[in-house]
């Protein structure tokens, strides 16, 4: 079973971020570390039949990525509450764009659960506005310079790999077991590719 690192207390977490802010790589990935069952309780409520688990959670943790990288303390009061924000928003992302590859999807399907317990719809998620203006276009931003990062510092496979898992370059979105039969590898590999890739990217964008 996995484990995860204890949440920081609110004095941790404020060395941590003042540490990050002066450009502390190592207090940065203490941050991501620190917060990863998060990422894990947001994307259990989205389990479904057809997603895989891992794929959530890696989504999950691009979204965490970005909270630490762009979450500001002069704005939010706790990184875990606008963490939070940027996960369920990368996993919206995600459903959204599945949608636009596959209108067959019916808009009442179930795609999880609420806080609450209910059932979360995909119309709900299409239909829902985005958290904050200024934050999405600071993701924006931040997905331009991750594609810049994948010609600039990943291999052939890595990038075959990241295209694949997350729809870019015309692709359609992959499971990790879809790409490692497209590719000939096992599906560990591409686990391991896919999180050396995205651990490359980072260290490239905080540079």
């Amino acid at each position: 079973m996995e484990t995860f690192k204890k949440p920081f207390s609110s004095e941790e977490e404020s060395y941590y971020l003042a540490r990050c802010r002066d450009g502390d790589m190592e207090a940065r990935n203490q941050l991501i570390e620190h917060n990863l069952r998060l990422v894990a309780h947001i994307a259990k409520k989205y389990q479904s039949a057809e997603l895989d688990p891992d794929d959530l959670v890696s989504i999950g943790i691009i979204g965490l990525i970005k909270a630490v990288m762009t979450f500001d303390p002069e704005k939010n009061s706790r990184l875990g509450t606008y963490a939070a924000r940027c996960i369920e928003n990368e996993l919206l992302m995600m459903f959204r764009s599945r949608k636009k590859l596959n209108h067959e999807v019916s808009m009442y399907e179930k795609i999880g659960t609420d806080q609450e317990g209910r059932d979360l719809r995909l119309m709900d998620v299409l239909e829902s506005e985005p958290v904050d203006v200024v934050e999405n276009l600071e993701m924006l931003k931040d997905i331009r310079r991750m594609r810049e990062c994948m010609s600039s510092v990943l291999d052939e496979r890595e990038r075959q790999v990241i295209a694949g898992r997350y729809g870019l370059d015309g692709q359609k979105e992959q499971t990790q077991r879809e790409i490692a039969q497209s590719l000939g590898i096992s599906r560990s590999y591409v686990s391991r590719l896919e999180k050396r890739a995205l651990e490359k990217m980072r260290i490239e964008m905080e540079a």
